[in-house]
């Protein structure tokens, strides 16, 4: 009893729209003529805008007025009522969508004087497990959605969450600026949210029990049927096989991550440019520090900790810094094969000047006191001063306390020999003075 009243509370029979209006609406918004062609042009030149100059709001208002997904749920649609004429009619609306998508945006960033590669469009060049699992609920509530009498506000949310126009998009920026690295990886996650957005709008269909189309005989019935099978078993066993390469991936890129936090930034190296290279044999992982250079026997027992980490088939390649690492980055950049930029170039110097000295105070007070008894106390560490310029200036500063006051003979030798034990040109010296602290009553 308990069960058959779980069964209907989830039963998604429950609100359907009539069948027939359901498909009626379909349809309708399949063609891609009249305000749907014109919607499709503002929303392919709308998402390119935004996408060139990095703006997320601008992204999620293309993805809003996209009307992209009325063919893959038309494609969805057919195949689960064997509709081959329907079939037909929305691949053919898909293909034409996004071959204009391509040639729109290809002109746009082609034209645009803006061809630095930004955050947005970095986001859509390479595909991930998230993107098939957001793909595939993102179609079910749309579908789901589109089969209620009351449709209410999941549509939108589906149009942003599925997010078809800005990977179009961002594989015709590949394409405007020779980068096919960036045109398949966009294309791919592009094709991967269609087929499982078809999918997704596939099972609904099946299981709201959508009538099959009847065919003249019963011959040509068995054929259609047999036509559909295959299309679908085309489109979900390669769609499985690379959904479990992108989890297989995703687990390597996991143990890649920890094997770089425990070894390097744990032990206070600032990794400066990271990039996993998965074509070569074995696979080769490049990192470039700007505050560490390893010798042979270094690198040796690095790959070798590789085994420890479960990562197989892996080198590691560290770019030394005795190389101009800045200009290396910056050619990536230019390339098109890294995200880092200035900024991140600005900080990384940054961490590395105020991490390359720290400091041992309790062994440094301990010297200083058989030199300056008088000292009692003190602290030294890095201090970055104009760091809103170019050249930011970094300065050791001691701060110490003392019973009395040091002359100022004692404050220049107490100065001379910091710069001596800590090999820095400069050492800024400070006394701060001791608070009595008031007795308790």
């Amino acid at each position: 009893m308990l069960l058959f009243k779980i069964i209907k509370f989830i039963d998604l029979h429950n609100g359907e729209e009539n069948k027939q209006n359901v498909l009626d609406n379909v349809k309708a918004n399949i063609s891609f003529r009249g305000s749907n062609l014109w919607i499709l042009a503002c929303a392919i030149i709308v998402a390119s805008i935004g996408l060139n100059v990095n703006s997320t709001a601008v992204v999620i208002g293309a993805m809003l007025i996209s009307p992209l997904m009325g063919p893959i749920v038309g494609a969805g649609f057919g195949l689960g009522m064997q509709d081959f004429g329907l079939l037909k009619r929305a691949l053919k609306n898909l293909l034409i969508a996004t071959i204009v998508g391509l040639v729109v945006s290809t002109f746009y960033f082609f034209l645009s004087p803006f061809k630095e590669t930004q955050t947005e469009l970095l986001a859509r060049t390479s595909p991930n497990i998230y993107d098939i699992l957001i793909a595939f609920f993102g179609g079910l509530v749309g579908v789901i959605a589109i089969t209620r009498v009351e449709k209410g506000n999941p549509i939108p949310g589906v149009a942003i969450a599925t997010a078809l126009m800005p990977p179009l998009c961002t594989a015709g920026y590949g394409l405007a600026i020779g980068n096919l690295n960036f045109f398949f990886g966009a294309l791919y996650l592009y094709t991967i949210n269609c087929v499982f957005i078809c999918i997704a709008t596939l099972l609904i269909v099946k299981y709201l029990k959508y009538p099959p189309i009847k065919q003249v005989n019963e011959r040509q019935q068995r054929l259609v049927k047999y036509a559909i099978y295959s299309i679908i078993l085309v489109v979900m066993v390669p769609s499985i096989y690379f959904a479990y390469q992108l989890v297989i991936e995703k687990k390597y890129n996991q143990k890649i991550e920890t094997f770089i936090t425990n070894e390097f930034t744990e032990n206070g190296y600032t990794v400066l440019y990271k990039k996993i290279n998965k074509k070569t044999k074995p696979r080769k992982v490049e990192l470039a520090f700007l505050n560490k250079k390893f010798s042979t026997e270094e690198l040796e027992l690095i790959n070798r900790d590789l085994k420890k980490y479960d990562i197989p088939n892996t080198k590691i390649q560290i770019i030394q810094d005795t190389v101009d690492i800045k200009k290396y980055i910056l050619d990536k950049i230019n390339s098109g094969k890294s995200d880092i930029n200035e900024k991140d170039l600005k900080i990384a110097r940054l961490e590395k000047a105020i991490n390359e000295n720290k400091y041992d105070n309790a062994s440094l007070l301990a010297e200083t006191k058989i030199i300056f008894p008088e000292i009692t106390n003190f602290s030294i560490s890095n201090h970055v001063f104009n760091s809103s310029t170019k050249n930011p200036l970094v300065l050791p500063v001691l701060i110490y306390t003392s019973k009395t006051e040091l002359s100022q003979e004692s404050i220049k030798k107490l100065k001379l020999w910091m710069q001596k034990r800590l090999k820095k040109d400069n050492v800024e010296i400070y006394r701060q003075e001791l608070k009595e602290v008031p007795k308790k009553k």
